[in-house]
């Protein structure tokens, strides 16, 4: 069953799956590329993927991966729309849902899909685990990492950005009730609390705002600035092996 509870009764191994999750696209690559026929236009790892695109996370064509006729389509809980797996559903396509909120849950959600689609288990997975999902270190550092400007948006509470952060080493501050009293997964802050709130550095990533040297950093009159790899801090897949490297 997926994440959800809902069980895949389709043809093991799939041959014809469609994902709407570019971590989940760049996992399912790792093994059978040929067998990813549609993705997003986020999906952009790896760069020569043959598969044909069907808009973007929020908004997918639906005829479009209809006429794909997958064997299952991926989606996630955060990132896609409930919307559009019911509509995807009652035309009768299968959708596989996973829902992920720490680096362990990641690593185990795509050992199941990947079991249930009679795929092989990768090498980077088992590494990924091992690499992860040992006892938390001690705090280096206290971070905010913002994913959205005007208005302010950061990554709060029971995230999987935040829960690789702290196996880093390194505090998210608006996972703590302090700064963020609601638990919100994603607040939104004014920037004057932002730069406000103790934290050692800033993270900029690229994406899903794309923060730049001329676009984030100047904002910031107290706290210290970094632009980093969005894909290193949000995707649970291959990158997880370059991610562990940011330590």
């Amino acid at each position: 069953m997926d994440d959800l509870g809902t069980p895949y009764d389709g043809p093991r191994p799939a041959r014809r799956v469609v994902s709407l999750v570019p971590s989940l696209t760049e996992a399912l690559a790792s093994v059978a590329a040929d067998r990813v026929v549609g993705a997003t236009d986020w999906c952009t790892h790896p760069a020569d993927l043959a598969a044909t695109r069907v808009r973007g996370t929020k908004n997918p064509d639906l005829a479009a991966v209809r006429a794909l006729a997958p064997d299952v389509v991926v989606a996630n809980k955060e990132e896609n729309r409930e919307l559009d797996v019911r509509r995807l559903r009652d035309s009768g396509v299968r959708v596989w849902v996973t829902d992920i909120e720490t680096v362990p849950t990641a690593i185990g959600s795509m050992g199941r899909l990947l079991d249930a689609l009679g795929w092989a288990r990768p090498a980077w997975l088992a590494e990924a685990a091992d690499r992860w999902c040992g006892p938390l270190p001690a705090v280096t550092r206290r971070v905010v990492v913002p994913i959205w400007r005007d208005p302010w948006m950061i990554v709060g509470a029971r995230t999987f950005t935040g829960d690789l952060l702290r196996r880093l080493g390194w505090l998210n501050l608006y996972a703590d009730p302090a700064l963020n009293p609601a638990g919100d997964r994603y607040p939104h802050v004014d920037l004057a609390d932002l730069d406000a709130a103790g934290a050692e550095v800033a993270l900029l990533p690229d994406e899903p705002y794309e923060f730049t040297a001329l676009d984030g950093p100047e904002a910031f009159r107290r706290t210290p600035t970094e632009l980093v790899s969005g894909r290193l801090l949000t995707w649970y897949g291959p990158s997880l092996l370059e991610a562990a490297d940011l330590a």
